[in-house]
């Protein structure tokens, strides 16, 4: 079978032919309906991670059940399924409570997951490990849900943990609206009542936040930006501030419009730090770096695209065009989310 293939740190993907896996005790194995092409794929890529290869990228994965290992119970071949992306130990504390994001023993297990040390989805078929890890979709398209397992679950986790922040007179600033900020925009919409402010670099992607439902655009690498900001919210400040880039620039950003009692969320990883002096965040501001979220959380993601209150924006390409999807990825021409179907 074709699978996209990480190598080594620095190199780019290759495409190869690799002899279709069989589950063994306790596995499923899963025909891949698609594959979500995320921007974390790149740090692995880049070696920015210190994963050791070969392996089967795509960790956004989604599909039907092909066959069943020896000892799974409660699931049917044909059975449409998403595949929750962490993979924890199964056994200590948070994996316990579906939280295997925050597993105890990620630093001694060779493998965070499906196209993060194991076998990913960008391939026709993927072994998943253990029955726990897959979340049945009821009548919704695979390839089109494949995103979700990261790019809405992530922001989903960071947005409920901020939900006694997000009431209906507070502001909420979304900075990059890409993958994970085009699903944050829809969640906020869908699960809060806050306003919204969306920030980004780029028009076409500030169109497209108005269209999923923010009240309010901002560009970002406009040098009023923060100023624009904060003539909105006046003292009161930006109640929520997630930052989907992670850059210097804009952490920056939203340090300087959140208020007091507020919560500045960092989920991307550009690469930038939170500088703290008195005040600077305001007092009372909680930092908190996500990530991921819980398996619990990926059905609660799920049950909002099955009631159309989100639906992931994709565009499908075949495995063989791997590579510039992943070159159109880093000039950020992708919008949405890219999704490789077999």
């Amino acid at each position: 079978m074709k699978a996209v293939r990480f190598i080594e740190g620095g190199k780019p993907p290759e495409i190869v032919d690799i002899a279709k896996p069989e589950p063994g005790p306790g596995e499923i194995l899963l025909k891949i309906g698609g594959a979500g092409v995320c921007h974390s794929d790149l740090h692995v890529l880049d070696g920015e991670v210190p994963f050791k290869g070969p392996f089967t990228l795509g960790h956004e994965n989604a599909g039907w059940v092909a066959a069943l290992g020896q000892g799974v119970d409660g699931w049917q071949e044909g059975d449409a399924v998403a595949v929750y992306g962490p993979w924890g130990c199964g056994q200590c504390h948070h994996c316990q409570i579906s939280a295997e994001n925050y597993c105890e023993r990620h630093a001694s297990i060779p493998s965070y997951g499906g196209g993060l040390g194991s076998d990913g989805g960008m391939a026709d078929y993927m072994i998943v490990p253990d029955s726990r890890l897959l979340v049945p979709l009821k009548g919704l398209d695979p390839a089109d849900v494949a995103p979700l397992s990261d790019a809405a679950l992530t922001p989903y986790h960071a947005i409920k943990a901020a939900i006694p922040q997000l009431t209906p007179d507070a502001t909420v600033l979304v900075i990059g609206v890409g993958g994970l900020g085009h699903m944050a925009v829809q969640i906020l919409r869908a699960i809060t009542g806050a306003r919204i402010i969306a920030a980004d670099i780029d028009a076409g992607k500030l169109d497209h936040a108005r269209k999923l439902g923010a009240d309010i655009t901002i560009n970002s690498g406009h040098t009023t930006a923060a100023e624009e900001i904060r003539d909105l919210v006046g003292g009161r400040g930006v109640a929520v501030a997630l930052d989907f880039v992670g850059a210097q620039t804009t952490i920056d950003l939203a340090a300087s419009v959140v208020g007091r009692d507020s919560r500045l969320t960092v989920v991307g990883l550009a690469g930038g730090v939170v500088k703290y002096s008195a005040d600077s965040p305001p007092y009372g501001t909680q930092v908190t770096i996500p990530y991921w979220g819980t398996r619990a959380e990926l059905m609660e993601v799920i049950a909002l695209a099955e009631n159309g209150r989100i639906r992931a924006e994709v565009e499908k390409h075949p495995l063989e065009d791997a590579a510039k999807v992943y070159d159109r990825l880093r000039e950020g021409k992708v919008n949405g989310r890219a999704v490789l179907v077999p």
